[in-house]
């Protein structure tokens, strides 16, 4: 077996030394780097070589790249790295880096020219002042070729463990049998398509019932079709953290099936939930598991994917034990395991790192997108970005005198189009093009001081800096799949009349950012119990129009849940009032008919107050407790505890929060739901701007904003009733607009509607 590796991907693996650190160094653009290579190369004497294409074969090991420049009078190689500000701050371990990529170009040169010795050098070309910095070497041939040996031995051994890791593992899942005895009624269906879709390079939509085992349904083919398909990773996607659970857990049940597995399993956590040192910062002078992190990362590596099931626990207890940060060495991790479990953000924010390593290390991954309902309303936030004017004013006074001017203008252009605006809420067709020069020429300013001195700006205005960089990069972005509003506000801290103004990018529709996501899989599953209508999905999300559609049956009969309509109330916000009482009595007779344990879906906190103070005056020998805003963990553990108790009665919780799915009450735990509203979205200024923008794109605002997002929240609230082939329950829908053809054919087929 040959392996070919590139220059810098082996030296990456092999010659990172020293402390992480994650201090924020502003770095030249792709394109200021290609024009740094440029102005260095003109600078040198004719016959200067540039780009030198160089490859060796050690070994079964071939090593690559592309020298960036060699002067064949002076006998010198030179590495050219641009660069902003001082070059003493540049981390330690990146001079470390660069000084082995130097190195082992430099032997290929010796090599393939016949040289005794060469000069090698770094040069460093910074890139606001034009200045270049360079540090030289002198070897001979034969130390150039000694360091050459020793990166590829290091690699090689890494390596023939990974090509033995993955004939291995090819050869296990070629052979791996579903872990039971049968499927279940629509199980077989789901994993045939989802491995087809594998085989034709396909995207797929999936729509199945809870109950069938979907997560082990999308996971068994998908790891079945990686040997003949050539897959190298699958990521599995989730919105919230009982998804990763349920996927661990599949692949758990796969491993205890089939013995043994060589398969590694990665669960990826947020950075917040991972951090050893939330009072300390990303660097070896702050944190001491940041300090000599790539001198133990090695060691660490080794064992953590000495085990299979590399979830929190494990990457934790491998990183401790190496005095290593675990959210880091999971970050590194990622290019080693075979399953990658996460949120989307991994995977779809534009700065995702899952998605990131795929293009550099060109993987072809299967994408297994999880609850994909949740991906719509995810990716907007990914690609919305809003500027507060307070948060101006509050950088304003502690930035350092260079940022002075470039802030005071930015706040003049501000406070023009602050001053311009008419009415509360306004959106523009485009950014206002001073303002955004404004901001970019802001952004350029902090780049360069950050640049100089990386100390010298403090949190809060470093935090609206960055909110800046993430505004004008999606501004410069802007089309027809966001809009840009500005909403008046007051701030008591902004000078005479206490005006204030928010901008933002807000995305409607993200298609265009989440296409490219799909393009660069092999496969992207999306499946959910609920993708009705599956064109509003394949729409707003981005798929392709041969994205292959399936609506899976399910294991449910009608008799097993009675669906009534309370068409006698209204739910809309005009009769709220007079709603109360109807709601609190009809909850009351359901519960004194067949007493046990009930959910109660409202609109808004403040709806759900309403009704449960009501309920308490009207019917006080009935057991109620409610959902609180801002629930911690263990807050939303007590509210499910009470349903897994012999305590019987009614929990109320907001339609579309932390309880409407997600959530496995089985047999008597739960046994009936009360949902009164269709949750529609609030009509306010700004959604009946996403309407139109909706309206103009796919000509049917109404039901794209409103109608199939708000009945979507319904139709999963009510799954939570019905989780397995034995359970029996009753829903009561109340409003009289459940009446409504167009609303009933968005529910799911197998109710049958009273």
């Amino acid at each position: 077996m040959t392996y070919v590796v590139a220059v810098r991907a082996m030296c990456e693996f092999t010659a990172r030394r020293g402390d992480l650190d994650l201090r924020f160094t502003p770095a030249p653009t792709s394109l200021e780097g290609m024009a740094g290579h440029v102005t260095v190369a003109g600078r040198r004497a004719s016959g200067y070589e540039s780009e030198i294409a160089l490859t060796r074969t050690h070994r079964n090991l071939t090593v690559r790249g592309r020298a960036d420049g060699y002067d064949p009078v002076a006998n010198r190689l030179e590495e050219i790295k641009t660069h902003r500000g001082d070059l003493e701050r540049m981390p330690a371990n990146h001079r470390t880096l660069h000084w082995a990529q130097a190195l082992v170009y430099g032997h290929l040169l010796c090599r393939a020219r016949g040289l005794a010795e060469l000069s090698v050098a770094l040069v460093y070309f910074n890139v606001g002042s034009q200045k270049e910095t360079v540090l030289t070497q002198l070897h001979t041939a034969r130390e150039l070729e000694v360091f050459f040996v020793d990166q590829c031995e290091r690699f090689l051994d890494w390596a023939v463990q990974e090509e033995a890791h993955r004939a291995a593992r090819n050869a296990a899942l070629s052979a791996l049998q579903f872990p039971h005895a049968q499927f279940r009624s629509g199980q077989r269906e789901l994993a045939v398509s989802v491995y087809r879709a594998a085989r034709d390079g396909k995207a797929l939509m999936a729509q199945a019932p809870t109950g069938i085992g979907k997560t082990l349904a999308t996971i068994f083919p998908l790891l079945k079709a990686c040997a003949a398909q050539q897959i190298d990773r699958v990521f599995f996607l989730t919105a919230k953290t009982p998804g990763r659970a349920l996927a661990l857990d599949a692949i758990d049940t796969l491993h205890k099936s089939t013995a043994p597995l060589p398969l590694r399993t990665l669960e990826l956590v947020a950075r917040d939930k991972a951090c050893e040192h939330p009072d300390k910062a990303c660097n070896g002078e702050s944190c001491p598991l940041a300090r000599g992190f790539y001198d133990r990362l090695d060691a660490a590596r080794s064992a953590a994917l000495a085990v299979s099931r590399m979830d929190r626990a494990a990457v934790r207890e491998a990183a401790l034990a190496h005095d290593v940060c675990p959210y880091y060495l999971a970050q590194e991790l990622a290019r080693w395991a075979d399953v990658v479990v996460g949120d989307y953000n991994y995977y779809y924010d534009s700065s995702a790192m899952l998605y990131a390593v795929t293009q550099i290390n060109q993987w072809r991954v299967g994408v297994l997108v999880d609850e994909a309902h949740n991906l719509l309303d995810r990716a907007r936030r990914m690609y919305t970005a809003s500027l507060d004017q307070a948060a101006l004013r509050l950088a304003r006074k502690t930035a350092p005198l260079t940022l002075r001017k470039p802030l005071e203008r930015l706040q003049r252009e501000w406070n023009a189009v602050r001053r311009a605006q008419q009415a509360s809420y306004q959106v523009y067709a485009e950014v206002p093009g001073k303002l955004l020069a404004a901001a970019q020429n802001l952004i350029g300013a902090v780049t360069d001081q950050l640049a100089e001195a990386p100390l010298s700006i403090d949190e809060a205005a470093l935090r609206f800096f960055f909110d800046a960089m993430h505004f004008v990069a999606l501004a410069e972005q802007f089309g027809e799949h966001s809009i840009f509003d500005i909403t008046l506000t007051t701030d008591r801290h902004a000078p005479r009349d206490k005006s204030s103004c928010v901008l933002c990018v807000r995305n409607v529709i993200p298609a265009p950012f989440l296409a490219p996501r799909y393009a660069a899989a092999r496969t992207t599953v999306l499946f959910s119990g609920t993708l009705t209508p599956h064109h509003f999905y394949r729409d707003t999300l981005g798929l392709a129009e041969d994205t292959q559609w399936l609506d899976v049956e399910g294991p449910f009969r009608a008799e097993q849940l009675r669906v009534r309509v309370a068409g006698n109330v209204s739910t809309r916000w005009r009769d709220r009032n007079r709603s109360l009482e109807p709601i609190v009595d009809l909850i009351a007779a359901q519960y004194l008919a067949k007493p046990g344990n009930y959910l109660g879906f409202l609109s808004s906190f403040e709806y759900l107050q309403q009704v449960v103070a009501l309920m308490r005056e009207r019917h006080p020998g009935l057991p109620v407790w409610a959902q609180e805003p801002r629930m911690d963990e263990a807050a939303r553990d007590a509210f499910l505890a009470r349903f897994r108790t012999a305590n019987q009665g009614v929990g109320f919780a907001v339609l579309g929060g932390a309880f409407s799915e997600g959530v496995d009450l089985v047999g008597q735990q739960l046994i009936g739901a009360f949902i009164a509203t269709l949750g529609l979205p609030q009509m306010n200024e700004v959604n009946e701007q996403m309407r139109r923008t909706m309206e103009a794109r796919f000509g049917n605002g109404y039901e794209y904003m409103y109608l199939y997002p708000g009945l979507q929240k319904v139709v999963q609230a009510a799954g939570r009733v019905i989780r397995t082939e034995h359970d029996e329950g009753v829903v009561h829908l109340i409003d009289d607009r459940y009446r409504r053809s167009e609303v009933r054919r968005l529910l799911p087929r197998w109710w049958q509607v009273q």
